[in-house]
């Protein structure tokens, strides 16, 4: 064995012995409680329909994109798309990436540059650290929603300055103060990027999101809004000015040197719009989320206070997360533990998503089997 693979080996084994060790599994269970499909769209046969006509409308497209967008891969069905989702959340331009991930890493590594400024929320999403730590600009962290830790380090700041934060925290669900942070951005001419990617289609007008859900459209310098989760679908779109999309056009590598999406992904993209803009689902969403929460009521189950889809329940160590999520996947629910380092150790917790799928009955069977785990 070379030292390459000794080194493998070795991190491996160490993950293994902490009881840390990711492994894929593809076994089905019963009752989903952790997927991001929230609205059910994975699954809709409505949505299968609407693209499936969408796509029969579009004669020219091929199997796949069979390049990048600035050499053969682009599609004017594509770019109709992109500002049709544009004008539903009420931007002026958006550019469409292959998934969140890349969207996040290619709008913040060309954006910040030397000299300018990063300063993060703690806990963001790892496709945003990873964007930030591509770039050359000066970072900082400050403390989950913190106001005042973010204001002392913008008057520390130099350059350009942005600040990276989510509407809805993928970990414990709860609210950014989009608007206080916005106020900060305002007074220290920094600009805010919003992470919607848990947001969309739960909250807002027709699921538009948080930040219009405030009302502060116009005082974002970029959302990124993710198709993996509620719209059931893949990619995301960076939204903001005209010229914003032609920049990243110009410098975004993770949307330069990358095989475009094929046109059926785009036709299903599209059609989970149509079907936002046909329902608004936000009221049938709320209706789980009250339901559960009602349940865990005067319970002494630690959670983290959330109003959105994502609730958890803390175990603050590995073990103990493990053996209850295993103990509800022998009922047939299937949630899942989050252990360090998705979270910070010491913070483990179970993370449970509602769906619109999940009928009040399987929610009062979870909270049934919750109520029969013990907790510390």
């Amino acid at each position: 064995m070379n030292k390459a693979e000794e080194f493998i080996q070795s991190r491996l084994q160490q993950r293994a012995e902490k009881g840390i060790l990711r492994i894929l599994s593809s076994k089905p269970l019963l009752v989903d409680f952790s997927s991001n499909d929230y609205l059910g769209f994975a699954r809709s046969a409505e949505l299968k329909t609407i693209s499936a006509a969408t796509l029969t409308q579009i004669t020219d497209y091929k199997n796949g994109a069979t390049g990048s967008r600035l050499l053969n891969g682009n599609h004017i069905f594509t770019e109709e798309t992109e500002q049709a989702i544009a004008n539903f959340h009420h931007a002026e331009a958006g550019l469409i990436f292959n998934s969140g991930y890349d969207a996040n890493i290619g709008l913040i590594s060309s954006l910040a540059q030397r000299g300018d400024t990063i300063i993060a929320d703690e806990l963001i999403h790892a496709s945003l650290i990873d964007g930030a730590r591509l770039s050359h600009a000066n970072r900082y962290t400050f403390k989950h929603n913190d106001l005042n830790e973010l204001e002392a380090k913008l008057r520390v700041s130099k350059g350009n300055v942005y600040i990276l934060i989510e509407s809805i925290y993928s970990m414990d669900g709860d609210f950014a103060p989009i608007t206080e942070i916005s106020k900060l951005c305002k007074q220290y001419q920094a600009n805010l990027i919003v992470d919607e990617a848990h947001a969309l289609g739960i909250f807002g007008s027709q699921g538009s999101g948080v930040v219009q859900m405030l009302g502060l459209e116009q005082d974002i310098f970029a959302r990124i809004v993710t198709f993996g989760k509620a719209l059931g679908c893949h990619g995301a779109i960076v939204l903001g000015s005209k010229n914003l999309r032609n920049y990243l056009i110009n410098f975004a590598r993770s949307f330069i040197y990358t095989t475009a999406a094929p046109i059926h992904s785009i036709t299903t993209i599209n059609s989970a719009y149509q079907m936002l803009i046909k329902t608004d689902y936000t009221k049938q969403i709320e209706h789980k989320i009250r339901l559960y929460k009602s349940l865990l009521k005067d319970t002494a189950i630690p959670t983290i206070e959330s109003t959105s889809t994502i609730q958890t329940v803390l175990y603050n160590n590995v073990n103990d997360a493990k053996l209850a999520a295993q103990t509800l996947q022998s009922k047939g629910l299937d949630v899942r533990a989050i252990l360090s380092p998705t979270v910070a150790k010491g913070k483990e917790r179970l993370r449970i998503c509602l769906h619109l799928f999940n009928s009040d009955q399987e929610i009062e069977m979870l909270v049934n089997e919750l109520k029969k785990l013990k907790y510390e």
